[in-house]
């Protein structure tokens, strides 16, 4: 009994940590609640089984079923920090800019900061975005083609990446899961990083945004390294490992507090 009621506190937690950061790989877990991986991955298969998560290859992420109401939570997280960092990248792009904006709560945060820009070109695979500049005097909005993921309005996949490749803009403006403490941009969806690379490599000036809850998260797939942006903006930069990284590769760090 003992057992059992360790294992459903364990896959409590392990649900509770999925639905915190969208989504988990199985040597995290398995080192947050002390357990082999192996055990991890039985957990996340009983999980699964029940529709709770989405099994992917190395860990977990929110089923469709709960994607949505996640995507709305996430926004009211860490919603003044996102105000903050919205601000100050939107203050970085000039009036007559041509730039990208991909998915995520705190680019979302960025075009709210951009409504009374002029003369901007923005392209965008986020719906959210699309809605929030389309229709604005002096801006030119273009929705990225492809296949639009329900729980965030995201546009993702191969149609998406082909649909880049006919743009070269002055500046991406992109979010991550996370960034690691090795200095590596990650994320869960496997998707949205080929959408990610191709928005960075269409793009001459990349200015990466992210709340400090992302430093140092460890997500299973990667995007690029650091040395592929040029600016970071965040709320606080709570790794000084990952500092020193930053400032080795020539990245500029923007701390909004």
């Amino acid at each position: 009994m003992a057992d059992r009621a360790g294992s459903s506190a364990r896959r409590a937690g392990i649900l509770a940590a999925v639905r915190a950061a969208g989504g988990a790989d199985v040597a995290m877990l398995a080192a947050q609640f002390s357990v082999t991986p192996q055990t991890i991955r039985r957990d996340l298969n009983h999980l699964a089984d029940r529709a709770l998560i989405a099994r992917v290859h190395g860990g977990a992420e929110l089923g469709s079923g709960i994607a949505n109401a996640r995507y709305d939570q996430r926004r009211g997280m860490a919603a003044a920090a996102k105000a903050r960092i919205g601000a100050a990248a939107a203050a970085l792009v000039p009036e007559g800019a041509s730039l990208f904006i991909n998915i995520g709560t705190t680019t979302e945060a960025v075009a709210r900061h951009l409504v009374h820009h002029r003369r901007l070109m923005v392209i965008s695979n986020n719906l959210n975005v699309v809605d929030c500049l389309s229709g604005r005097d002096g801006i030119a909005v273009i929705a990225v083609g492809g296949q639009v993921r329900a729980g965030d309005r995201a546009v993702i996949g191969a149609l998406a990446d082909q649909f880049i490749d006919n743009f070269s803009v002055d500046l991406a403006l992109i979010g991550a899961s996370g960034l690691s403490e090795t200095g590596d941009l990650v994320d869960f969806d496997a998707d949205e990083v080929l959408v990610a690379r191709r928005i960075i490599r269409q793009a001459r000036k990349v200015i990466l945004v992210a709340d400090s809850s992302k430093i140092g998260r460890a997500a299973p797939i990667r995007i690029a390294g650091v040395d592929a942006i040029d600016h970071l903006v965040t709320d606080r930069m709570t790794s000084a490992g990952l500092r020193a990284i930053l400032s080795e590769r020539g990245v500029t760090v923007t701390e909004t507090g």
